[in-house]
């Protein structure tokens, strides 16, 4: 995917924005729709070689080139730090990741509690990671993007999320509320589908309000991509949410992974074969994804 320039993603966050606008605005003719509603035009379900409608099987080669695929998302920045429990790629000028990617599997979702650390700079970005100091009084959140509930499992993964390159300033009522919603679906999903991909980030772009001394870019929308590739079925969904307080269900948030990769310029799976990188990539079924 060709990187694009800065006027070209405005536009593209303009467009998203318009038809987030129209699509939450117009009336469901059914339950139905309503349960598959999204922000861009739906595309044919596949058909499956027993003729049945739903996620497609992949055929040998797509199943080989999955066994050795490196999940990871391209980096604008060219600044990707590798982690124990996660990966990101970071932004010093947005001073916070572009986006956080790791796996996250059923047997990972755990109750157990942790005591929670204090936040501390990201020793691994050679640019140095913003300071917790800079949310002080700010009114916003360290926002996680890789939650620290997804890591439960040990204490060393627990601890590892509280890098300030793994936060982002949010609302405290989108933080905890819409986007607290997504994150624990995202944890049942997991467990449902046997291991999951997440990324997640926010929309970084030119002339962004700040925080701090060190101007941490506040980001008008959160997305976060997740990709199911438990085989013989492959099939991914992608939700972009404006950065405020929300009650509306998840499924009006969905638009497909095409959509991100306009508004952030990143290419989000370039290692898949072009077809199921295109599948994939042009999806916007909430109903195929939660109802397999």
């Amino acid at each position: 995917m060709k990187k694009r320039g800065p006027l070209y993603t405005i536009i593209a966050i303009a467009i998203a924005i318009g038809y987030y606008f129209i699509n939450n605005y117009s009336k469901a003719t059914d339950d139905n729709s309503k349960q598959t509603s999204s922000n861009v035009s739906k595309t044919p379900k596949s058909v499956n070689s027993d003729g049945k409608t739903g996620p497609k099987t992949l055929n040998t080669t797509e199943t080989n080139h999955l066994k050795s695929f490196d999940y990871l998302p391209t980096s604008t920045t060219n600044q990707v730090v590798k982690h124990d429990y996660y990966t990101l790629s970071y932004s010093e000028k947005h001073e916070q990741a572009e986006w956080v990617a790791y796996e996250l599997t059923k047997n990972q979702i755990s109750s157990s509690h942790h005591e929670r650390p204090y936040f501390s700079n990201d020793t691994k970005v050679k640019t140095k990671s913003a300071a917790w100091w800079n949310y002080k009084k700010s009114g916003y959140d360290k926002g996680h993007l890789c939650p620290a509930a997804d890591r439960k499992f040990s204490k060393k993964a627990y601890d590892g999320t509280f890098l300030t390159s793994n936060v982002s300033p949010q609302k405290h009522d989108f933080n905890a509320g819409v986007w607290n919603r997504l994150e624990q679906k995202t944890r049942y999903w997991a467990k449902k589908y046997d291991k999951l991909y997440v990324i997640t980030g926010g929309v970084l772009k030119d002339d962004l309000k700040t925080i701090g001394d060190e101007k941490v870019s506040i980001p008008t929308h959160f997305y976060k991509i997740l990709l199911d590739y438990t085989q013989p079925e492959v099939k991914a969904i992608a939700f972009l949410i404006p950065h405020k307080e929300s009650k509306k269900p998840l499924y009006e948030f969905v638009v497909s992974i095409d959509m991100i990769e306009l508004v952030t310029g990143i290419d989000f799976f370039p290692g898949l074969p072009k077809d199921l990188e295109k599948r994939l990539e042009q999806s916007t079924s909430y109903k195929e994804w939660s109802f397999r």
